[in-house]
């Protein structure tokens, strides 16, 4: 072969791939859906979306450092309860922060948009926190305990509750201070956190027993405990419960680490064991799911570039079919409630206050809700960095704007908008409009758009950023912040005709169609 011939040859080559490639371009499918059509999978919660509270932000203590110590900084101040931090855990790990305000205007204002919801009080602090007995707060925790809720700061709780339409879930005491000297579970504790509350006009909605039974040995139970001593222990709170609360929902038993390292510990003690331990009780299955551990606590883990994943994002699935197969096994046909998750523990990653996991948290929702869970409480409202909320400011972080944008658009009926490659679509009714339909379209692309073709008019409303690890969002271009005196902006959509909506590369899409007239709608 010649030169010529070669490069005439190369040439063609060139030519047929160049019409190769835009002939695939031209043929990439379309993802076409008609609102009108999707079917019901079924319902959710009216508090599907909520969030957590954790008990040591309400007492105040050591919890997570941090990355950034100048935009949270801890107060150098001595506090009574500065030594409270899960049982082994780092020091260099954690601060001191003072008791968050639940009486601030601003987090008031912005909890009571997300309304209604569930507002968890627990975490690994709950398992060694005492009740004070009266208004008197003891100065240090009794022995057996590790910090001290005070009745000012539980009355707080119960008022922000009700300020912001919320219904409190929390969890019992199980450190060794809450049991008698062979080492039994007492309601004492309990009785008293109950009994208050309802003198003062408050409710507790639900309640697990022990905060990660799984994790006892970390949470503060007792040397040695193992799965028979919680079956034990469990018998006699769901007794209590039923004989002193019996409006009050059982939750259990709010696992964690299955399907993660956690489980390498000596110290794991098995769901499965702890529910054969049990036996009947809970009214709702619950469980705790984070993807890793934060790079705080174990450096190496998930980056950046993993977030938008769908090895990433789907370990939402993996956890919930696992904690499922034991629900449907040990206590078949209870809702399951997610009481606990974020993007990772430890306070999250970096990135986890970022544009970047509002894909996971948006994501996560429409998986769960289409998996029928009920309740998925996100950790934390305002602490650390995984936080709905800035610690420090309470200025909303993009997953707040997310979750506005999912609490006004996204009703409780959840319809079946199938599974499309190249794009996660997830359907459900519209909040408040009978007939009409929300899309939420997540394009996890970084670099390609997706055409989303329908056949009725829409209106749009984009999420995007700039930068992906940015802490500033965008609404269809427009930058979202507070008003004067915190007032939430106007979410303005955009007006899409009928035909083909594009769905820009790394962005999140709520279309909502208002004249879809979708029968399971009505």
């Amino acid at each position: 072969m010649t030169r010529s011939s070669g490069f005439k040859v190369g040439i063609g080559i060139a030519i047929t791939a160049l019409v190769g490639i835009q002939k695939a371009a031209a043929q990439a499918p379309t993802l076409s859906v008609d609102p009108s059509r999707l079917p019901r999978l079924g319902t959710i919660d009216a508090r599907f979306q909520s969030y957590n509270v954790e008990m040591v932000e309400v007492t105040g203590g050591r919890f997570w450092k941090p990355y950034n110590p100048s935009a949270s900084a801890p107060s150098a101040r001595g506090a009574d309860n500065a030594g409270n931090m899960p049982a082994g855990g780092n020091p260099d790990l954690f601060a001191y922060r003072e008791p968050i305000d639940l009486s601030n205007r601003r987090l008031r204002t912005l909890a009571a948009a997300l309304a209604p919801a569930y507002l968890r009080v627990s975490g690994t602090w709950a398992n060694g926190t005492y009740f004070a007995e009266s208004d008197e707060t003891p100065a240090t925790p009794p022995g057996g305990f590790s910090a001290v809720l005070s009745r000012e700061r539980w009355k707080g709780v119960i008022d922000f509750a009700r300020a912001a339409s919320a219904e409190i879930v929390t969890s019992m005491a199980t450190s060794p201070g809450a049991r008698d000297a062979t080492g039994l579970w007492q309601s004492d504790q309990a009785r008293r956190l109950f009994a208050y509350t309802k003198s003062i006009g408050g409710r507790i909605a639900a309640v697990e027993f022990m905060n990660e039974p799984t994790l006892a040995a970390m949470g503060g139970a007792p040397k040695g405990y193992d799965a028979a001593a919680y079956g034990r222990d469990f018998k006699a709170f769901v007794a209590f419960i039923r004989t002193s609360e019996p409006d009050v929902m059982v939750l259990g038993p709010g696992s964690i680490g299955e399907t993660t390292a956690s489980q390498s510990s000596t110290d794991f003690i098995s769901t499965r064991n702890l529910l054969a331990a049990s036996g009947p009780g809970i009214d709702a299955f619950s469980y705790h799911h984070y993807g890793a551990v934060s790079q705080r606590c174990a450096p190496g883990q998930p980056t950046p570039e993993a977030a938008l994943s769908e090895a990433w994002l789907a370990s939402t699935d993996r956890t919930f079919a696992y904690y499922r197969s034991l629900r449907d096994e040990f206590a078949p046909d209870k809702p399951m409630w997610l009481t606990e998750t974020a993007e990772a523990a430890c306070g999250g990653n970096p990135w986890a206050s970022t544009f970047l996991d509002t894909f996971r948290y948006l994501d996560q929702l429409g998986r769960l809700a289409k998996a029928g869970v009920q309740m998925v409480a996100h950790n934390t409202l305002a602490a650390s960095d995984y936080g709905l909320l800035d610690e420090k400011t309470l200025r909303p972080r993009p997953s707040y704007w997310a979750a506005l944008l999912w609490r006004r658009l996204m009703g409780t009926i959840v319809l079946d908008a199938g599974t499309h490659h190249g794009m996660h679509l997830y359907a459900h009714c519209r909040r408040g409009a009978r007939g009409a339909v929300t899309l939420l379209a997540i394009n996890t692309d970084r670099t390609n758009a997706v055409t989303l073709r329908l056949p009725v008019t829409s209106e749009r409303y984009t999420l995007s950023a700039d930068d992906l690890q940015s802490v500033e969002v965008k609404l269809n271009g427009t930058a979202l912040k507070l008003g004067p005196n915190d007032e939430l902006p106007r979410f303005a959509a955009v007006t899409s005709p009928p035909g083909s909506v594009e769905i820009g590369p790394a962005t999140i899409t709520f279309l909502t169609v208002g004249e879809a007239k979708n029968p399971a709608c009505d």
